[in-house]
């Protein structure tokens, strides 16, 4: 009987990221979970494609924009569930056994989130994107997304857009489940832009989204 999923990983420049979160997948693989790896690449110019072929996932490349770049992923793999993670997402140790649960549950899933970083400011972020997704189910691409392939094509999959490819996908699927584990996110954007910053532009992008604002003239802003 063949694995059941395929994940699928949007890349661009992300060997650094990559060396830290692919590790976590062995366990995957150990489980007899892991179907592919599906590494999409926007134009990579440091180590990314030579890590994938290290890796032996499956790569396809195009132009860089995250929701062709998971779209294309998507197209390529061939698991009856997807797990889509961002390339500095890492997974907590025990994800196979929460993912199969879920896989079982036959429900669409993200996980929770934390950041790669200590103190107050990213325990406010942080808790603001998990209440985001308790209450209102719009979790952020940071925190995963567990799809069967049934579901991902009832809603016609990840939209070609630079922008907002995340929140166009939740809420197509409407109500998502929240996994009983927790991802690590890079905290890396947040340390260079100020978290308070880059909160406000977050919500700001997001707000102006749902006002009607086309996520390609948000992407000039962003």
């Amino acid at each position: 009987m063949r694995a059941k999923l395929s994940v699928i990983i949007p890349t661009l420049n992300a060997a650094d990221d990559l060396a830290r979160s692919l590790p976590a997948l062995a366990q995957g693989i150990q489980a007899g979970l892991i179907r592919e790896l599906v590494m999409s690449d926007g134009g990579s110019q440091d180590a990314t494609l030579t890590i994938a072929e290290e890796a032996g996932a499956i790569l396809v490349q195009g132009a860089p924009s995250r929701g062709g770049q998971l779209r294309r992923g998507a197209q390529e793999a061939k698991g009856e569930w997807l797990l889509f993670l961002h390339a500095d997402t890492i997974l907590p140790p025990d994800w196979p056994d929460t993912v199969q649960a879920q896989i079982a549950g036959g429900r669409p899933a993200c996980f929770r989130l934390r950041f790669d970083a200590k103190g107050i400011a990213p325990l406010l972020v942080a808790g603001w994107a998990n209440l985001r997704t308790r209450r209102f189910h719009l979790p952020y691409g940071d925190q995963g997304l567990l799809i069967s392939r049934q579901d991902y094509d009832s809603v016609g999959g990840y939209r070609d857009i630079p922008l907002m490819e995340d929140v166009a996908m939740a809420r197509a699927l409407g109500r998502l489940h929240v996994m009983p584990a927790t991802v690590t996110t890079s905290a890396e954007k947040y340390r260079r832009d100020g978290w308070m910053r880059r909160g406000v532009r977050n919500l700001s992008l997001l707000l102006r989204y749902f006002s009607g604002v086309s996520p390609e003239r948000l992407a000039r802003r962003y």
